[in-house]
């Protein structure tokens, strides 16, 4: 299973000059100064990580730590009808993407026998009322377990619906019962959630301390509700394993993530294209594009260097779909500003494809279509898009893999994972850090009220700039 075969390719060749229609990279930087650049970045990230601030790189291998995880996923599973992740950014992105990819699709529809008796998996981020009290109203709350998800404990989106969820369980179950329907997933250590389970004896998971939210997803963070669903985590963490090990090679030719962000960086910062488009060709995908956004944004998008330096640099990371986004931003990305990079993410065979049938023979335009399968034309029409940008000198390249599974998707977190912390050393910022993220997290309490949060008051809109 780790042996690298199934690991997914990168196709740059719609990047470099003599494919690239008109513009594009001398293939030979990537022997050159280009990778003269990523052994600096390298070294550079390898420094951080003995110094232990990057511990995702060991999460794979983190045997105890995913036992642990999975026995009280198998616990749960057997104790609930459905299960709740109450989080938001890295605490909720790594779990959508990996129920959107792994689990059959419509799992939540699903009929008990349908979903092998696992729970169904449901995830609250954005503190919507009109969401909470939905889902709630669905919910059978003594079948229904809560799992909070959120290193600090001060959350504000999240500690605010963890109280709604409390007084609604208190209110139906009582308040003995309620307690019993919580799992925290935080520090182990420290913060507001491990010390109302220590005081309410409430069962907690680990986010170890060298593992920041948004490099979460292969901790108990994405593996428990994984687990609990279903998933295969071994083979998960396995196919994370295998991208690390693939991506240790000093050579950047050879490595995956070193070339992503290489080309990625040199197009932003040579090339003016600094919008990096994500795009995959299966729904299954959807929610890896979302955290791949965040991702990105949150590590690459930095006001100052790491030597303190006024830069705000950064690309802009966006997330869109094929094929229907052919028929939104492809015009865009076709003829407009020359400013964007698209990544494709394709697959070489679905989990189940379906005939398109040829009920009208003597209508061309549906004729052709006949006999062939809605895979094939998907595929075909990311093949043609690549296509299509390529003739026109925009650049685009496309990761493979052989289907999704979760050998697969666990590759592919560890993929992007080290292709930022390697984009963030050749931007010279910190990939780890957010502090542009925190501001508004303060003026939230201070408008909430929070005692020693107190600010100045927000000016009402001025009625002059009002239609």
């Amino acid at each position: 299973m780790g042996d690298g075969s199934r690991l997914p390719v990168i196709d740059f060749g719609n990047m470099v000059a003599g494919v690239l229609e008109g513009i594009g990279m001398d293939p030979g930087r990537l022997r050159g100064d280009l990778a003269a650049r990523f052994l600096d970045a390298r070294a550079e990230v390898e420094a951080r990580r003995r110094a232990g601030e990057m511990g995702f790189f060991d999460l794979p291998g983190d045997r105890p730590l995913a036992a642990e995880t999975r026995h009280v996923a198998d616990t749960c599973a057997r104790e609930c009808d459905a299960l709740v992740v109450i989080g938001i950014g890295g605490s909720a992105l790594g779990a959508a993407a990996l129920r959107d990819a792994l689990l059959p699709p419509l799992w939540n529809e699903l009929d008990d026998k349908a979903r092998n008796h696992a729970p169904t998996l449901h995830i609250l981020d954005n503190p919507d009322p009109d969401t909470v009290s939905a889902l709630l109203a669905c919910l059978h709350p003594a079948r229904t377990l809560f799992n909070v998800v959120s290193k600090s404990g001060t959350t504000a989106e999240t500690m605010a619906q963890f109280l709604v969820v409390w007084r609604w369980l208190e209110s139906t179950l009582g308040a003995e019962k309620a307690r019993i329907h919580f799992l925290f997933t935080t520090s182990p250590e420290r913060g507001t959630l491990h010390e109302l389970a220590t005081r309410y004896q409430i069962p907690t998971l680990p986010i170890p301390e060298t593992v920041g939210g948004r490099f979460s997803v292969l901790s108990p963070v994405g593996l428990l509700p994984a687990a609990a669903a279903g998933i295969d985590i071994e083979a998960l963490l396995a196919g994370a394993a295998a991208m690390a090990q693939r991506c240790s090679t000093l050579e950047l030719a050879a490595n995956p993530a070193g070339t992503l962000a290489t080309l990625l960086h040199a197009a932003h910062t040579e090339m003016g294209a600094p919008v990096q488009v994500f795009m995959p060709y299966a729904d299954r995908l959807g929610g890896l594009a979302y955290w791949v956004q965040q991702l990105w944004a949150e590590s690459l998008g930095k006001a100052v260097d790491r030597t303190g330096r006024r830069v705000e640099t950064g690309p802009t990371p966006v997330p869109a779909f094929g094929a229907a986004d052919q028929h939104s931003i492809l015009q865009l990305l076709m003829e407009g500003p020359r400013d964007k990079v698209v990544v494709f993410l394709g697959r070489e065979a679905p989990g189940e494809d379906v005939t398109i049938p040829a009920p009208f023979p003597d209508t061309p335009d549906l004729a052709y279509l006949g006999g062939h399968t809605l895979f094939g034309l998907l595929d075909r029409e990311r093949r043609a898009t690549a296509e299509a940008l390529r003739r026109e000198g925009r650049m685009n390249m496309t990761i493979m893999v052989d289907r999704v599974d979760a050998h697969s998707l666990g590759a592919l977190f560890m993929l992007f994972q080290i292709a930022v912390v390697y984009a963030g050393a050749l931007y010279g910022v910190d990939p780890l850090d957010q502090p542009g993220v925190e501001l508004g997290k303060v003026l939230t309490r201070g408008l909430m009220g929070r005692s020693g949060y107190e600010i100045p008051s927000i000016p009402p809109p001025d009625p002059r700039w009002r239609v």
